[in-house]
C-alpha cells in the first residue's frame, strides 16, 4: 500500500503544479490572487459537501473536541498559506515565492520529529537537500540574481510554514480516526469561510457566471486542484510519514515549470533548469529506497535458518534415541 500512497502524493503534487494554467486564465478575466483562491476553496467545499451528503453522510460527523484539527488544516494552513504565498508573489516574484514556499519540507520534518517522534536519518536529510536545491535551480533563483525585501522574505517563509501545517493537522486528524474524506471536506469548508471573510465575493460570482466556459473551468479548477489533489494527498498520509510526503510533493514546481514551458512557451534554463528537475526526481527516488528493511529481512532469514537447523538436529537426536531404546529392548527380550 505504501507504493500506492507514494503515487497519490506525487499525483496530488502534479495537480498542484498545474494550478498556474488556471491562474493565468482567471487573471485574464481581471480577478486577483485572493479572488482566485476563493473560487478554488468555495467550489471545492461545495462539491465535496454535496458528494459526501449523497454518498457518505456519516463523514460529516466529528467530535467537538477534535474541531481544532479541522480549523487548523483549513484556516491556519490553507487560508493563511494562500494569503502569505500570494503576498510573497506580490512583493517579490514567482520564482522567489516558489522556492520560499518549498521550505515547507524543513518545517514538516522539524514538526514531525518533535510531535510524532519521527527519526531524522541521513536519507531524509540528503533527500531534503536535493529537493530544495532542485527547486532553486528550476526556478532560477540561484542564477537570476533575484532580490527580495525583508517583508517579502517573511511572507514567503510564512507561506512555507503554513503550507507545512496541513500535513501536521491532517496527521493529527488521521490519528484520531477520521478518514481522508472528512478531513479534506472540513478543511475546505473552514478555508472557504476564512477566504470569503477577506474577499469581495460579488465580483467573483459575476465573473464565474459570465459564460458557460468560465463555469466549466471554475468547476474543473476546484475538482482537480482542490477536491482530487487534497483527497489524494491526505489519503497518502495514512501510509507514509509526513516528512516523506513533504519531500515527494516537491515535484510540484517541476511540473509547474514543465507546464509553463509546454503551454506558454516559457523557457527552462539550460542546463540548470534540467539539472534541477533531475535533483527533485532523485530526491523522490532516494526517500523511497529501503535499506533497513532489507537488512532486517536478511537477519530474519539467518535466524530462521538457524532455528530450522536446531529443530532438525533436535528431531534427529530424538529419532536416534528412540531407535537406540528400541534396539536395547529387543536385546533384553
Amino acid at each position: 500500500m505504501k507504493k500506492v500512497a507514494v503515487f497519490l502524493i506525487a499525483f496530488a503534487a502534479t495537480l498542484w503544479g498545474s494550478i498556474g494554467l488556471f491562474i493565468r486564465y482567471f487573471n485574464s478575466l481581471g480577478l486577483d490572487s485572493m479572488q482566485i483562491v476563493m473560487i478554488r476553496m468555495t467550489l471545492s467545499a461545495i462539491i465535496f459537501s454535496i458528494v459526501m451528503l449523497i454518498y457518505k453522510p456519516k463523514a460529516f460527523k466529528i467530535k467537538l473536541k477534535d474541531l481544532w484539527c479541522f480549523l487548523g488544516s483549513g484556516i491556519l494552513s490553507l487560508g493563511l498559506f494562500s494569503f502569505c504565498y500570494f503576498k510573497a508573489i506580490e512583493l517579490s516574484s514567482m520564482s522567489v515565492a516558489s522556492i520560499l514556499l518549498y521550505t515547507s519540507p524543513m518545517f514538516v520534518m522539524l514538526f514531525s520529529v518533535v510531535l510524532f517522534k519521527e527519526k531524522l536519518n541521513a536519507v531524509k536529510i540528503a533527500s531534503l537537500i536535493l529537493a530544495f536545491s532542485g527547486c532553486a535551480l528550476v526556478t532560477g533563483i540561484l542564477t537570476g540574481g533575484a532580490q527580495i525585501s525583508m517583508v517579502g522574505l517573511l511572507f514567503g517563509l510564512a507561506s512555507g510554514l503554513f503550507y507545512a501545517l496541513y500535513s501536521i493537522f491532517s496527521r493529527f486528524a488521521l490519528m484520531k480516526g477520521y478518514g481522508p474524506l472528512t478531513i479534506t471536506m472540513y478543511t475546505f469548508i473552514f478555508a472557504s469561510i476564512a477566504v470569503i471573510a477577506f474577499s469581495n465575493p460579488i465580483p467573483v460570482v459575476k465573473v464565474m457566471f459570465s459564460s458557460t466556459k468560465t463555469v466549466f473551468i471554475s468547476i474543473l479548477f476546484a475538482v482537480l486542484n482542490g477536491v482530487l489533489s487534497y483527497f489524494a494527498y491526505t489519503f497518502g498520509l495514512k501510509y507514509i510519514k509526513s516528512s516523506t510526503a513533504s519531500i515527494i510533493s516537491t515535484i510540484e514546481p517541476v511540473v509547474a515549470t514543465i507546464a509553463g514551458a509546454i503551454v506558454f512557451s516559457e523557457a527552462v534554463q539550460f542546463p540548470t533548469g534540467y539539472l534541477g528537475i533531475l535533483f527533485v526526481l532523485a530526491s523522490v527516488v532516494i526517500i523511497n529506497i529501503k535499506l533497513k528493511p532489507k537488512k532486517k529481512r536478511i537477519i530474519g532469514d539467518v535466524l530462521t535458518a538457524q532455528r530450522r537447523a536446531v529443530e532438525s538436529f533436535s528431531a534427529r537426536s530424538v529419532s536416534s534415541k528412540q531407535t537406540f531404546n528400541a534396539a536395547k529392548k529387543q536385546d533384553v527380550a
